[in-house]
């Protein structure tokens, strides 16, 4: 068959990781996620906290992670890593939430983002369009099909295709897109710096920068609240669920590890690079927002200053500071850009999250059919699987609440991996190393124990305890799911 006689092609080069990189990471939410986060904290001194930290955790958890990309360059990436410092239990269950809720839930959310901008080009695509409808289902639940929801299908099976047909091609467009918006996300910043000066809003931003106060979200009646230190640690907590959301996807050139050049340093500089160059286009954009809008803004107010960032019309900050700087046409531009940056962002999910869904059933803990290549060297089998269950996240219209515990699982798991590094130096000290964690132990342990507060929070936090604890639960499900379903390929993998 021609899918058992493909083989996978070195073909992404530095530059090409790198695009992956930071095309996966920059979505919609470095232009949205900023309204949520002022309202947790409440100052601008404690929202580019909440950035910088949010830097911190990545660039460390990156250059952490690359002594194990480095040591296993496999197709899989974390999965691998995963398997190789525990055992397959740990592995599994890592894939089993990759598959059932963090890759596909980021597709589908990032897909119904790219659809709604278009509403503001093409107002078709917009949630009121409801082109099919049921009566009551199960209770009140009536199933609703939008017009948002078919773009963003068609975009995840649109793109997928073009995945399906070699890596090369996933990996110019990639590098078109992600170059593309790297210069648009420059420019914003340049434009923003030189033509959105705000005298009133620097001053508003700037006279009392640490004073933390938690405000309402839009459409809730309630007083602002100010914050104690211990309110404030859980409010930065909260607040980075949308930020880390914003930077993550940086590990997903791994999973690509034996399609990359050189990889042994190509995973490990990519990842660097690319976390470095999205850190530091994130913390400038934020600045741009607070010298252009006011922080403090009313859910009531008719304009742009007056809502503030807070408060940012469906918190569009980037959008409410390209309408202050350009006028109308702003929107329109915004919208452009974000299309562009959800497109990329899908591209460079889709394409990497297929290899670990791949390297289980290889491994005989998923779908045996999974693990065949095509003639163009690709796992189209494992990239349409994952396809089908994005979509169908799109019909849910579930991926916000799934997006609530998207964090906690991610960063769970890149806690364990972290870990890994420690389990592995003990285990097997004289295995190659072609790249040791820089600052070890220090740093690797500066991201368990932050990340590990980070979860902590989520997990107690009123807000997020709900769907952090149901995140935990859907990966102690994959447990008997396992011994169900995997126990019969035990002799497939080494102990």
């Amino acid at each position: 068959m021609p899918e058992q006689q493909g083989h996978f092609q070195r073909a992404i080069t530095l530059f090409d990781a790198v695009m992956i990189v930071t095309g996966s990471m920059i979505g919609s939410g470095i232009f949205i996620v900023s309204a949520d986060i002022s309202r947790q904290v409440g100052s601008s001194g404690w929202l580019l906290v909440v950035w910088l930290l949010t830097g911190v955790i990545t660039l460390a958890g990156a250059v952490s992670y690359g002594e194990l990309a480095s040591m296993f360059p496999k197709v899989g990436g974390q999965y691998v890593y995963l398997r190789e410092a525990y055992n397959k239990l740990v592995a599994f269950l890592y894939g089993w939430t990759l598959f059932l809720v963090i890759q596909t839930g980021v597709i589908a959310a990032v897909g119904v983002a790219f659809a709604k901008f278009t509403g503001v080009l093409i107002p078709w695509f917009s949630v009121k369009n409801v082109l099919f409808k049921t009566g009551p289902l199960i209770g009140d639940y009536v199933f609703e099909f939008s017009s948002v929801q078919l773009l963003a299908i068609l975009l995840i099976i649109g793109i997928t295709a073009i995945n399906a047909r070699g890596v090369r091609a996933g990996k110019l467009i990639q590098n078109v897109l992600s170059s593309t918006k790297l210069v648009a996300l420059a420019l914003l910043i340049l434009g923003g710096l030189a033509l959105g000066l705000n005298a009133e809003a620097v001053q508003a931003n700037f006279a009392d920068m640490w004073t933390a106060v938690r405000f309402p979200a839009p459409g809730v009646s309630a007083s602002p609240l100010p914050l104690g230190l211990s309110g404030l640690v859980v409010a930065i907590g909260m607040a980075m669920t949308g930020s880390l959301f914003s930077s993550d996807s940086w590990n997903n050139i791994g999973f690509a590890g034996e399609e990359i050049v050189n990889p042994e340093r190509t995973l490990v500089r990519s990842m660097a690079i690319g976390t470095a160059i999205v850190t530091a286009l994130y913390i400038l954009v934020n600045v741009v927002y607070l010298l252009a809008l006011p922080l403090v803004g009313s859910p009531e107010a008719t304009t742009i200053a007056g809502r503030g960032i807070q408060y940012a019309t469906d918190d569009r900050v980037a959008t409410a500071v390209a309408e202050h700087v350009l006028g109308p046409a702003g929107a329109v531009v915004m919208a452009v850009l974000i299309m562009l940056s959800t497109f990329g962002a899908n591209n460079g999910i889709i394409l990497s999250g297929a290899r670990a869904y791949y390297a289980m059933a290889k491994d005989g803990l998923f779908f045996s059919g999974l693990a065949r290549l095509n003639a163009a060297g690709v796992p189209s089998r494992a990239l349409w699987a994952q396809c089908l269950w994005a979509c169908l996240l799109c019909l849910s219209g579930s991926y916000g609440q799934l997006l609530n515990y998207v964090m906690f699982s991610v960063i769970l798991f890149y806690v364990i991996t972290i870990i890994g590094i420690f389990v592995l130096r003990r285990t097997r000290p004289d295995a190659p190393r072609p790249y040791r964690a820089w600052g070890y132990p220090v740093l690797p342990i500066i991201y368990v124990v932050l990340a590990s507060v980070f979860c902590l929070i989520l997990l107690v936090a009123e807000d997020t305890a709900l769907f952090s604890r149901r995140g935990l639960m859907l990966v102690a499900l994959g447990i008997p799911v396992y011994f169900l379903f995997g126990k019969r390929f035990a002799n497939t993998l080494k102990e």
